[in-house]
């Protein structure tokens, strides 16, 4: 009987077909229960193993109807095109389509693979015999479709709505939805692109397309070298991916000192209290000049505004680096740095409001995800350590870091609704509010504490007590990662 050739997909493209984070495929393979080579799962085994997968149709079908309004223009939308439902179920028809298609191509393929093994062997089949096997192979190769609730016909369908980028030398892969640009999706994915104004000025987000085509869809003022028109360079801030699988040489940042130190202007958008002796800060940066920094770093605000002018301070940035707009603080009343005691009271004072330019100076500082390790996560927020804590759940998140994440929070708890949302929504996600005085035996007591990467912020009072006790019950120190307010 001839074999049918399976469908490989790569590890990301299964794990964005199913809807579950690529960890889930990681740890099934690593135990055994899901077989892959070089990298690639085929399609069947996936089906052995999730036998329900069929049920991702109906997540693709609703996503293809929630691609954003700007994915075409609205002239072209309104006058030319169908309604997007319409349009919507058309694509994911041809996607069937083309899915059957593909399976029939394997199957000739296959027919044509087993005759020729039959006429290399020691014993070459007659003509009669030939002519069986032909007519045998051919009509399994075109018999019936099998219903198409599998994987093809919604991966065909997800590749003209959702480009694959491989991003090289790091090897790290995202997806671009609809025409968003392909900065704004490496972003959103949680990757650390070099890059600066964003709007197709500055150049500093070049990229060099080794396969795939792309297209511009944002205006642009630089103007490339001929040698980098020849290498195939592009701006990632201005161009969008055309083809369903693109490959593109980037210049990534890995750590901190990798980021270059800035300064911009950005304006406060509002002021909110979040707790008794909380607010939160928001300030929005202009469109030509972004602030580039990794999760968890600091940085420092300084106001120009009436009698706060000439006060600063030093804080985290307690929002993802996919949004690089928009960044939020959380101020205590206190300043928790010393350097940052005359900032706090006079936006405590309501001196500092919307509207007022605030000048922004960084990033600083090395509180930032280990990007080379696999092992869970385990965040302590003591009090506004919450603010950089949040930061780097959201980019863990984006980049689908851990196979688990426990969030344990302690002294002054605000935005709680925050944090159990990211439990809500989120698998293997654990929120656990404690009085300080629990703390430190909870944590003690923890399953994954020894084989988890800890982040802890807070007060660094107590912040040093905390370390030393984990420590001593078993957290190797290269696991430990601290920031002190």
């Amino acid at each position: 009987m001839l074999a049918r050739m399976s469908h490989w997909l790569t590890l990301s493209r299964a794990a964005h077909l199913l809807g579950i984070p690529r960890t889930d495929l990681q740890d099934r393979i690593r135990n055994g229960d899901l077989a892959s080579h070089d990298g690639m799962i085929a399609e069947a085994e996936l089906l052995r193993v999730w036998p329900g997968a069929e049920t991702v149709t109906s997540g693709a079908f609703e996503k293809v109807v929630a691609i954003r309004d700007d994915a075409f223009a609205k002239r072209l939308r309104e006058r030319v095109l169908p309604t997007q439902e319409v349009l919507a179920q058309r694509l994911f028809a041809q996607g069937q389509e083309l899915a059957e298609l593909r399976r029939v191509l394997t199957r000739y393929h296959a027919v044509m693979e087993g005759l020729r093994a039959r006429l290399d062997g020691d014993a070459p089949p007659s003509t009669a015999e030939m002519a069986a096997l032909l007519d045998e192979g051919m009509a399994a190769a075109f018999a019936a479709p099998a219903p198409l609730g599998d994987m093809d016909a919604v991966d065909a369908t997800l590749r003209v709505m959702s480009a694959h980028v491989s991003v090289r030398p790091s090897g790290r892969d995202y997806y671009v939805d609809g025409a968003e640009t392909l900065l704004k999706a490496a972003l959103r994915a949680g990757l650390a692109p070099n890059y600066g104004c964003g709007n197709g000025n500055c150049g500093l987000c070049k990229a060099r397309v080794i396969s795939g085509t792309t297209q511009q869809v944002a205006a642009s003022d630089y103007r490339f070298t001929e040698a980098e028109k020849a290498q195939g360079h592009v701006l990632m801030c201005a161009c969008t991916a055309v083809s369903s699988d693109l490959v593109l040489e980037v210049l990534e940042a890995g750590a901190p000192e990798e980021i270059p130190e800035q300064r911009i202007v950005a304006r406060v958008r509002s002021v909110e209290a979040v707790g008794e002796n909380v607010l939160r800060l928001h300030l929005q940066t202009p469109r030509s000049n972004r602030l580039r920094f990794l999760a968890g770093q600091r940085v420092t605000l300084g106001s120009t505004a009436g009698s706060a002018a000439g006060t600063h301070g030093e804080y985290p940035i307690a929002s993802c680096p996919c949004d690089d707009r928009n960044l939020i603080f959380h101020i205590h009343r206190d300043g928790r740095r010393a350097t940052s005691a005359d900032f706090s009271t006079h936006l405590f004072a309501g001196d500092i409001k919307a509207g007022d330019d605030i000048s922004v100076w960084g990033p600083w500082g090395n509180f930032v995800l280990d990007n080379a390790s696999q092992r869970p996560l385990i965040f302590v927020a003591i009090d506004t350590g919450f603010a950089p804590v949040s930061s780097l759940i959201e980019h863990a998140i984006a980049v689908d870091a851990a196979p688990a994440i426990r969030l344990y929070r302690a002294g002054d708890i605000y935005l709680a609704n925050q944090c159990r949302a990211w439990a809500d929504a989120l698998d293997d996600f654990r929120y656990i509010p404690l009085a300080p005085d629990q703390l430190a035996d909870t944590l003690v007591a923890e399953p994954l504490l020894a084989a988890s990467e800890v982040y802890l912020a807070g007060p660094a009072d107590a912040l040093a007590a905390l370390a030393a006790t984990l420590v001593a019950a078993g957290l190797p120190t290269a696991q430990l990662h601290t920031e002190a307010l």
